[in-house]
């Protein structure tokens, strides 16, 4: 065992002469401890939140969504296109159109956003679960059908299975707008509404209408263009490969994107709060572990006569810095792995008990506990961070105190 590491293990846990050296040595623990774990809790119920999210939205978001970069919509006959349906690893494949509408019923009238899917998109979504009245349907032979958000339907004041359809209205496509009679440049569809879902989510609730894809080329007359494709992969399929792979295919004039990539700015928003307040934390660690340089300073102050003992046993002054700099490092190792293990602990509390709530009203919030995923590379991250910061901070001391007296060796490592 390096001797140095040995003699600094000694003095850790040996008792000193000075009460108060004990009690510093104790706090700078109990302080890094307190602030590793608070980082381990503050990423994994970020990591919650954004896992929650994510999962509200997969109701409806495609696995991969292939869009145009430089128009609105493109053509789903374009062979490239075509190819894509073929691949082994595409499950579901669904033509979208996706475009702002006006929609009336009796004596009110919403702007909203249509989305015509094409007839196997139940297949690929999970509507169903979130239907909170009716059943999903698109069309028969006669009628077309449609399902809206939960507050777009209250804002209509209508709900599933009402006799009277929803009109559609659209401005003509290519045509100027009658000044004199604004409603003769609109284009009119019908559809009964069938379903009402719930999303939590704002954009999906009070602004989403799902309608046929036939009924949305009628609105906008797309003919065979579209303004997205949908994909849902087989089991086991990587998406990350898919991607990339479809990519390569389309070229640069088509964007694929997974679920995040969606959602992108909503992520990074997300993601930016997480690590702004991982720094804020980190701040707060960097105070805390400046005990450390007040334990070392002390101890190196009452084990004067020890280090003269050891030069003249023939250790070098570099070996007997070691000794406080292995000190100092064992005081932050401790903190940080007892932190990250205590806030790993009651990260798993939260998620078998659900300690923490979000409110005491029941329903208020989508879900009542705090989310909490744990993710061992946050976690990893928070424990280098304060290691990195003790290491840090137990080197200060020695450098500090050398240059004060111009002559470590001069003045500490010999006799008066």
């Amino acid at each position: 065992m390096n001797s140095s590491f040995y003699i600094a293990r000694r003095y850790l846990f040996s008792k000193k002469s000075h009460n108060s050296i004990n009690l510093i040595s104790i706090v700078a623990v109990c302080g890094i401890c307190i602030v590793t774990a608070a980082m381990v809790c503050t990423v994994s119920v970020f990591g919650g939140f954004q896992d929650l999210v994510a999962k509200m939205c997969s109701s409806f978001d495609p696995e991969l969504k292939i869009t145009s970069v430089k128009g609105k919509t493109f053509d789903a006959q374009d062979e490239k296109i075509l190819e894509i349906k073929s691949l082994p690893s595409v499950e579901q494949y669904v033509e979208a159109i996706e475009d702002n509408v006006l929609i009336r019923y009796k004596n009110r009238q919403v702007p909203a956003i249509i989305k015509g899917v094409s007839d196997n998109f139940g297949e690929m979504t999970d509507i169903e679960k979130v239907l909170i009245d009716g059943e999903f349907k698109l069309h028969t032979p006669v009628n077309s059908f449609c399902s809206l958000g939960v507050g777009l339907a209250m804002k209509l004041g209508m709900n599933a299975g009402f006799m009277y359809p929803l009109e559609i209205c659209v401005p003509k496509r290519n045509e100027k707008v009658n000044l004199v009679n604004p409603a003769a440049s609109l284009t009119s569809e019908y559809a009964y509404i069938t379903g009402v879902f719930a999303i939590n989510q704002e954009m999906y609730d009070e602004h989403l209408l799902i309608a046929p894809l036939s009924l949305a080329r009628l609105l906008f007359d797309y003919g065979d263009d579209v303004s997205a494709i949908e994909l849902k992969l087989k089991a086991g399929e990587s998406v990350a490969k898919l991607q990339s792979v479809i990519q390569q295919k389309l070229g640069d004039g088509y964007s694929v994107q997974n679920r995040y990539q969606q959602h992108e700015s909503t992520f990074k928003m997300m993601t930016v709060e997480k690590w702004v307040t991982f720094l804020i934390l980190s701040f707060i660690c960097l105070i805390a572990v400046f005990n450390v340089v007040s334990s070392l300073s002390m101890l190196m102050v009452e084990k004067k006569q020890d280090i003269v003992i050891l030069r003249d046993l023939g250790m070098t002054s570099k070996s007997v810095s070691r000794i406080f700099l292995f000190e100092g490092w064992m005081i932050s190792a401790i903190g940080a792995c007892s932190g990250t293990l205590l806030g790993l602990l009651l990260c798993f509390l939260q998620l078998r008990f659900g300690l923490l709530k979000l409110g005491d009203t029941n329903g208020a919030f989508i879900v009542s506990d705090y989310p909490v995923i744990i993710s061992f590379r946050d976690t990893f991250i928070v424990w280098i961070t304060v290691l990195i910061l003790g290491f840090l901070a137990a080197i200060y001391p020695i450098n500090y105190l050398s240059k004060k007296r111009c002559n470590f060796d001069n003045h500490f490592l010999r006799p008066e």
